[in-house]
């Protein structure tokens, strides 16, 4: 069960103490999505989700009452082990052994497009500004939020400059000031396309500019050239070919990854994988690319710390543990190469 399973369980469960009257409340406060997320403190479990605490004025009960109603309803789905209520009514879920092993192969199964949603039919036109920060952030954009489903179609408020092709951004509508408003506009960046292309690079230019928050300054200096841990962009392309070199030891070694079992070691690694789809409508939601990069750093240092466990030492023979082990990290690759081409930024198999 992935974040976004458990969040559509929870709405279906609403719905239906809503339909049977089990909650009474208006139709208009029936909300259209639940937001789960990871416990606070105090929380525990695996997920955690407020939904109990919004219905309950519209409910005319107490949080506790109205968490008590949905606990029932909830406990014995499919992939849900238990379900806690703490604190003044949050719900705490805690997923089934079983949850990471289908993770992982959904995640296998769905390749670079993990965290990807059906077409929803939706239009979007995000606007920008007419400087390179503001053009790759709505380029980055206009990729997660056709991750998303939607149609997208950006438009710049004044004449686009030809040279952002560097940095691989699509130029689409111009000239769009007074149609549109504008809604992407980060701090700008002190150096032209041209300059950051021949500074940095492509890949390089756009982490910098991508992975800062819009109100601050993207840092941009040579650092982000530097083959070293410091690097928060060597971390994640690094990790994504430790990953690659993993599969190809392991073949070497004459086994391939399967998600045999559960990856106790790799808990850690496994939740921030479950988080991506949530990740990804965030950063749609917010118009927020950084959201993007810096959950790919958490996947990153998480895959850098679990890589150790994967193969077989010294005379060991290869297990299914290996093997989970090795999906897992199959897994996390997978994961940070398709969150890099959503950031325009390339994942190479070796470095």
């Amino acid at each position: 069960m992935t974040p976004a399973d458990l969040s559509l369980t929870v709405l279906h469960a609403v719905r239906s103490a809503v339909d049977d009257g089990a909650l009474v409340v208006p139709s208009e406060d029936v909300p259209r999505k639940v937001k789960v997320e990871r416990p606070r403190p105090g929380g525990h479990g695996d997920y955690a989700s407020g939904v109990a605490l919004s219905l309950a004025r519209a409910a005319g009960r107490g949080p506790l009452d109205v968490a008590e109603v949905l606990r029932e309803r909830l406990r014995l789905s499919p992939g849900i082990a238990a379900v806690d209520i703490s604190g003044p009514g949050f719900l705490n879920f805690t997923l089934r052994d079983d949850v990471q092993r289908k993770l992982v192969r959904h995640i296998l199964a769905s390749g670079l497009r993990y965290g990807w949603r059906a077409p929803t039919g939706e239009r979007e036109q995000p606007c920008y500004r007419a400087d390179v920060r503001a053009a790759v952030t709505a380029d980055a954009l206009r990729r997660i939020l056709v991750s998303q489903g939607a149609l997208v179609r950006t438009g710049c408020e004044d004449a686009a400059d030809p040279d952002w092709a560097l940095l691989r951004v699509r130029i689409e509508a111009q000239d769009s000031r007074g149609h549109l408003p504008t809604d992407i506009a980060p701090l700008p960046a002190p150096y032209t396309a041209r300059e950051l292309l021949r500074r940095l690079g492509a890949d390089a230019a756009r982490w910098g500019l991508l992975s800062a928050a819009a109100h601050d300054q993207p840092r941009l200096g040579d650092e982000l050239l530097h083959q070293h841990e410091g690097n928060p962009l060597f971390r994640v392309r690094y990790a994504h070919s430790r990953a690659r070199a993993l599969l190809r030891n392991a073949e070497q070694m004459g086994f391939d990854s399967a998600a045999e079992r559960h990856v106790e070691d790799g808990q850690a690694l496994a939740g921030l994988l479950g988080d991506h789809p949530l990740v990804l409508a965030s950063a749609a939601r917010l118009r927020a690319p950084d959201r993007v990069a810096r959950h790919l750093e958490a996947i990153a240092d998480a895959l850098l710390d679990f890589q150790h466990t994967v193969l077989p030492l010294g005379d060991e023979k290869p297990s299914a543990a290996h093997r989970s082990r090795l999906a897992l990290a199959e897994a996390a690759g997978t994961v940070l190469a398709g969150g890099l081409s959503l950031l325009g930024i390339s994942a190479p198999d070796q470095m």
